[in-house]
């Protein structure tokens, strides 16, 4: 059993006190290879009205961008929805995702939150730790904490995602006249490197390619067209 998955049984107190023993093995310095040879996206979806997870991961080629490999994992739901626990709900799917990958990526991008969570131990900050690879959360809607400051239109534009004193990550306009991405390192990333890292592999969509992919599998988007 991974130390950092233990087996449902209920207990949420247990989960949120392991929750904060595993934030404190979270690194957040850069500790990944430069330059970066394979990225990978993941994000999770649920069929069968809940009862099945589905994980989708999408490596990719860090130049060139384009998709050397694509797995689905799908496994039986382990715990029903919990907020602030969602990590725990998601992540035996995404481990199975990753292992069915021809190999590890040197970053990962996870659908979701990195510290910027309650306890400071989002998806991708829970996934970096049980894998120890370097990842960073890129979330659509703020979970916990304030923005800094006004957000600039401009595409790049970041500002910092504050709760009380701590900054726990950034709001990244990566596409103009749409909402801000929530990104916030997971692992083995510095806070500083988040929002450039993600601006990397953005192209025309708000998304980041990595996570856009793995979004596109994971919600059955890409069902009625060929694969990326």
């Amino acid at each position: 059993m991974n130390a950092a998955l233990p087996d449902w049984h209920g207990d949420t107190a247990a989960l949120r006190t392991l929750q904060t023993e595993l934030a404190g093995q979270v690194q957040l310095r850069d500790d990944f290879a430069k330059p970066l040879r394979t990225v990978a996206g993941f994000d999770v979806g649920f069929e069968d009205g809940g009862a099945t997870t589905r994980a989708a991961a999408v490596l990719l080629d860090a130049d060139k961008g384009e998709v050397l490999d694509q797995q689905i994992a799908r496994m039986p739901t382990r715990m029903p929805y919990i907020p602030g626990l969602l990590s725990f709900r998601e992540l035996p799917a995404l481990l199975e995702a990753l292992a069915m990958l021809r190999q590890a990526p040197d970053l990962a991008f996870v659908d979701g939150h990195g510290i910027a969570h309650p306890r400071r131990l989002g998806i991708a900050a829970h996934f970096g730790v049980a894998t120890g690879l370097p990842s960073i959360g890129v979330a659509k809607k703020i979970l916990v904490g304030s923005p800094r400051m006004a957000l600039h239109e401009m595409r790049g534009a970041f500002t910092p995602l504050r709760h009380g004193t701590e900054q726990i990550g950034w709001l990244l306009r990566s596409k103009p006249g749409c909402l801000p991405l929530i990104v916030s390192p997971g692992h083995r990333v510095a806070m500083a490197s988040a929002p450039e890292l993600v601006m990397r592999f953005v192209t025309t969509y708000r998304l980041p390619e990595p996570t856009r992919l793995a979004d596109r599998i994971a919600s059955r988007r890409d069902r009625k067209r060929a694969a990326p």
